[in-house]
């Protein structure tokens, strides 16, 4: 009977999975069949010069593959042949000419773009970025920055603002924040009993939205890679290193996070399920996870210093010289000046060169500062070197195909289509607060931020320049921004986000509690930015008195949220 009533039990799951996934796929479908639709029925009448209707189906494609499949790669890979395809078969369906033909765009678009020198100077940068994250993680320096800061820690609250100060300190990869900060902060927050929960928060929270902000990190190459493709397409006089500079103004949602959380940790407030959270009794903690087995225990800080400083020295040294800003200085202009230094970053020509020249620069001080402490030895070097290479792949293949689908994309006219379309059916000062939304629901679908930036800004920032009347102003910066902000938000969320799985593993919290937990923060978060930020932006209201009034409503609600045994 019990083997009987196994196997119903194990039917009667395998029935309801394949009901689930049945739904979603006539979800996904219905979806877009509605999408194409309406495209039809919304095509501009102008003859054989208009763009079709079918070019949404693509970036449409891509993003409902992604989120049924939750493989980014497989749903660029897919859309990037159907795309292919609809550049030549529409012409004559019954000519198997043009099916070969159209396969054969595919090998060509994405041939085109690693033949690129900008493409692979961004590619170029991605191996050695996350080598020197290896290695300063084996010889210890993360460890020895965690050291020195709990020498300032004598109870609950300077925990926690340890815990974010860390996350910040570590802007240079998500992932590293992640597995640093959580596995070597878990027995400081255990033993103020900050619960495991709370801990996954903050580390989270500190992860990728602090990697996003940052000018110098793993995720700067490919921001700057999609910006510098859209700068081309659009003829925009900037560099990508310029767009993504003028967009930090508008990145809303990351900028009230770090209040949130250095708020949260200051008033030790909490609310929603984290409330109702219980710190690990004594004795129960574990190693916590992630990193704990290649960390040394006794670590230096310089390990880590010494090469994060010389890389961003030498990238700020190498865009203040491509940009001019020698020639600046004898104009009589103030290097203390934030319009300065803005100037000579979107003047910069060769950012991404520089870029990637640092990277290689930081690595060198990396092993050199591992090798003389003694901390790295040959057999380390080589286990750093692999994991670098191997955590190196999986961007520079999404970033292959993300830029040769956008290839298929242009050949189809998809942003022309979009931008004929929307441009006067959506009012301009809208259309940033609905970006952000969408980029959040595709984020959090998909859990991965990278490929929903890939899909969404070669198609909807065109959007945004032509409801910018065809320039490059305020809405087209916002909507930049409100891309690259939810699809972090999304996946700083999801529960099938790779970062979101690291802050749990790191910190010994089960996955389903940290989302359970978090998400009401986020979500107060994400509200603050489009109440606050993104439709006043959109209306004109300066970015700067924006993100003040967002952060008094933050702190406003852990205020009132607060309670003295907290």
């Amino acid at each position: 009977m019990c083997g009987l009533s196994a196997r119903q039990s194990a039917w009667t799951q395998d029935a309801g999975l394949k009901s689930r996934t049945t739904a979603r796929l006539v979800g996904a479908a219905i979806v877009l069949a509605g999408v194409c639709a309406a495209a039809a029925a919304l095509s501009p009448e102008g003859g054989e010069s208009q763009p079709v209707w079918y070019s949404v189906v693509p970036p449409m494609l891509a993003i409902l593959l992604a989120f049924l499949t939750h493989h980014v790669i497989a749903s660029l890979g897919i859309a990037l042949l159907v795309g292919g395809l609809l550049c030549r078969v529409p012409v004559g369906p019954l000519d198997i000419g043009n099916w070969w033909a159209g396969i054969a765009g595919v090998a060509g678009c994405i041939g085109g773009t690693l033949s690129r020198g900008g493409n692979l100077l961004i590619l170029a940068f991605i191996p050695p970025i996350f080598i020197m994250i290896e290695m300063i993680i084996a010889s210890g320096g993360f460890s020895g920055i965690i050291r020195r800061l709990l020498r300032w820690v004598r109870g609950p609250r300077s925990a926690g603002v340890a815990t974010v100060l860390m996350g910040i300190l570590c802007f240079i990869d998500d992932y590293a924040n992640a597995i640093v900060v959580g596995s070597m902060m878990q027995p400081v927050t255990d033993r103020f009993r900050i619960s495991r929960e709370k801990l996954a928060f903050l580390v989270d929270a500190t992860s990728a939205p602090v990697s996003g902000l940052a000018v110098v990190s793993t995720w700067i190459a490919y921001e700057v890679g999609l910006f510098g493709d859209m700068a081309v397409q659009l003829g925009i006089d900037k560099s990508g290193y310029g767009m993504f500079f003028d967009a930090l103004r508008f990145r809303f949602y990351c900028l009230l996070m770090l209040v949130f959380v250095m708020a949260a940790a200051i008033l030790r407030t909490d609310f929603g399920p984290m409330r109702k959270t219980r710190p690990v009794a004594a004795g129960q903690g574990g190693a916590g996870g992630g990193d704990a087995g290649r960390t040394p225990g006794d670590g230096l800080a310089r390990n880590a210093l010494i090469p994060l400083a010389g890389l961003i020295g030498f990238h700020i040294t190498g865009l203040w010289f491509d940009g001019g800003g020698p020639r600046l200085l004898r104009q009589g202009a103030s290097v203390l000046s934030l319009g300065y230094w803005r100037d000579v970053i979107s003047a910069a020509r060769h950012s991404t060169m520089i870029l990637a020249m640092a990277a290689t620069f930081g690595l060198g001080l990396a092993l050199v500062c591992g090798t003389v402490t003694g901390r790295l030895d040959r057999r380390a070097i080589r286990a750093c070197l692999w994991r670098g290479l191997k955590r190196a792949v999986l961007p520079s293949i999404i970033l292959t195909l993300a830029w040769s689908l956008k290839t298929c994309c242009d050949a189809l006219r998809t942003g022309e289509f979009l931008a004929a379309v929307l441009a006067e059916r959506v009012s301009p000062a809208w259309f940033p607060a609905i970006l952000f939304l969408a980029a959040s629901v595709t984020s959090f679908a998909t859990g991965t931020s990278w490929g929903t930036m890939a899909i969404l800004i070669p198609t909807t920032i065109p959007v945004a320049h032509a409801l910018d009347g065809g320039a490059y102003g305020t809405i087209t910066m916002i909507s930049l921004g409100a891309v690259l902000d939810g699809a972090i938000f999304g996946d700083h969320c999801s529960p099938i986000s790779d970062t979101t799985i690291l802050s749990s593993v790191a910190c010994d919290c089960p996955l389903m509690d940290h989302v359970r937990t978090q998400l009401p923060y986020s979500l107060t978060v994400a509200a603050a930015a489009v109440v606050c930020c993104y439709v006043p932006a959109g209306h004109g209201l300066s970015p700067a008195v924006g993100v003040g009034v967002g952060a008094a409503a933050i702190v406003v609600v852990l205020l009132s949220c607060r309670r003295a045994d907290v």
